[in-house]
């Protein structure tokens, strides 16, 4: 097994971002979309921005559906990429990738408020974690998406946008966090200096 953390670019993700975030924490990361390469890895993040159905299509053409279900080593999902770790999303009617119990569904907002939600918002701790380790209710993270993750067994994180959802979530092996912790000022640097120490 490598000790390098493996960003996988699937071509709908902002990876460069996560990869000098990770790199800024004194990480050994580089970008992939090698099956052989992110099976090998020490941990593997998933990012993505866009379309469910796309990012899935490309995880199919690039042979790596089977590939991330079967790591064990931890697997982190962001924006996006949370989304994709769930049984399916409603956003194009699309399976996913089957590693958290529950289905993405479309914003519910009261009319004064925008979707997508693009912007600073407080979090809500639900249950302990080593990844949301230190991360205090009312600190801020930053999202923009539409979609959101429900609030079920898997959930460590919430914040609310017109109704709540899940911030961050674990199942086993498999973490997701719908915010960017890459753009989340000093909050979102603790959380992936807490995954580079999983």
């Amino acid at each position: 097994m490598s000790d390098e953390i493996i960003v996988i670019e699937l071509g709908c993700a902002n990876t460069a971002s996560v990869l000098f975030a990770l790199e800024r924490l004194g990480a050994s990361a580089r970008l992939s979309s090698d099956a052989s390469e992110i099976a090998a890895a020490s941990k593997v993040v998933l990012p993505g921005v866009g379309a469910a159905g796309f990012a899935m299509r490309r995880i199919h053409e690039l042979e790596l559906f089977d590939v991330i279900r079967g790591l064990k080593v931890p697997l982190l999902g962001v924006c996006l990429g949370q989304q994709l770790l769930f049984e399916g999303s409603e956003e194009g009617d699309v399976p996913c990738l089957g590693l958290i119990p529950g289905r993405v569904t479309k914003m519910t907002v009261p009319a004064d408020l925008v979707v997508p939600h693009m912007g600073w918002n407080q979090l809500r701790v639900v249950r302990q974690d080593p990844l949301n380790a230190g991360v205090q209710d009312g600190d801020y993270a930053y999202f923009v998406h539409s979609f959101v993750c429900p609030v079920n067994d898997a959930t460590l994180l919430t914040s609310t946008y017109g109704q709540p959802f899940a911030a961050m979530v674990r199942n086993d092996n498999v973490w997701g966090c719908q915010f960017h912790p890459e753009r989340s000022s000093s909050v979102g640097a603790h959380i992936l200096k807490n995954f580079v120490s999983l």
